[in-house]
């Protein structure tokens, strides 16, 4: 083979990358997948709050058409995220508590991003389950009171 013709010097570096490439591709589809599929588990979870405020100077028939016309109901939540709750406080809007792998985060800001925007103002909050810690403090305090 005659190393000094330019057409075979690229031609063998085009066929490195054509067989690496494959499975880098393969790869990286499967990375995504499992991504997808991954489910909330205490080291990898997250909890994240999410305030929809609406557009007050808009009639609240035309908010919901524009959520039907954005498939708002069959996006959000994304399939696999567990909402924690899903709330009306007036005076805010809808406050919803969603639990999902940190993994997943992007997903979901993407969802509400294409969905929700145009009929909502976002805010989001990392939020974490405080039940836990306040049930221990409560319990440890009864007993010190009981104690004296």
């Amino acid at each position: 083979m005659n190393l000094r013709n330019p057409l075979k010097l690229l031609l063998i570096p085009a066929l490195l990358a054509a067989t690496l490439l494959p499975g880098t591709v393969i790869a990286q589809t499967n990375a995504t997948s499992i991504t997808k599929n991954t489910a909330a588990t205490p080291e990898n979870a997250v909890m994240l709050t999410v305030f929809l405020k609406h557009d007050q100077s808009r009639p609240l028939g035309e908010l919901k058409a524009q959520l039907a016309k954005q498939e708002f109901h069959k996006v959000f939540p994304p399939a696999g995220v567990e909402v924690v709750s899903w709330n009306i406080t007036m005076g805010i809007g809808q406050v919803i508590v969603l639990r999902l792998p940190a993994s997943r985060l992007a997903e979901v800001n993407l969802a509400i991003e294409n969905t929700a925007w145009g009929v909502y103002q976002t805010e989001f909050f990392p939020t974490y389950d405080f039940m836990p810690i306040a049930k221990a403090e409560q319990t440890k305090a009864r007993q010190a009171a009981t104690a004296q």
